[in-house]
């Protein structure tokens, strides 16, 4: 029985569904990398050292599924494809600022870069 009541706990509560959309591996960092503007994929890719482009691909459909940003293609030849926050993933800027507050004071996390404005 307890463990049903913590299952319908965590479907209900705010910071679980939160938690559950961005504390996948890389998703923070895609949002935060999105925060200036529209970006495409070769960017992103570019700017995450380290991120499969399986793994990218993955969060970027992820991402747009749960509305955070938007798919932008564009009838070029060879096909751009831009990504963009929307205005709920935009909602989720202040919290990386918060965490890069955070890390600063209490991690002792250098600065990086500031490209969320608060």
């Amino acid at each position: 029985m307890a463990a049903m009541s913590t299952r319908l706990e965590e479907e209900t509560c705010p910071v679980c569904a939160t938690a559950e959309i961005v504390c996948g591996k890389w998703t923070i960092l895609v949002i935060r990398d999105l925060a200036d503007g529209r970006t495409r994929f070769c960017e992103l890719e570019r700017s995450l050292a380290g991120i499969s482009p399986r793994t990218l691909s993955l969060r970027l459909r992820a991402l747009e599924e749960e509305g955070i940003l938007e798919r932008h293609t564009f009838p070029e030849v060879p096909p751009r494809v831009e990504y963009s926050l929307t205005e709920k993933g935009r909602a989720l800027l202040p919290l990386i600022e918060d965490m890069r507050s955070y890390g600063r004071e209490w991690l002792g996390a250098c600065s990086g870069s500031a490209r969320v404005a608060a």
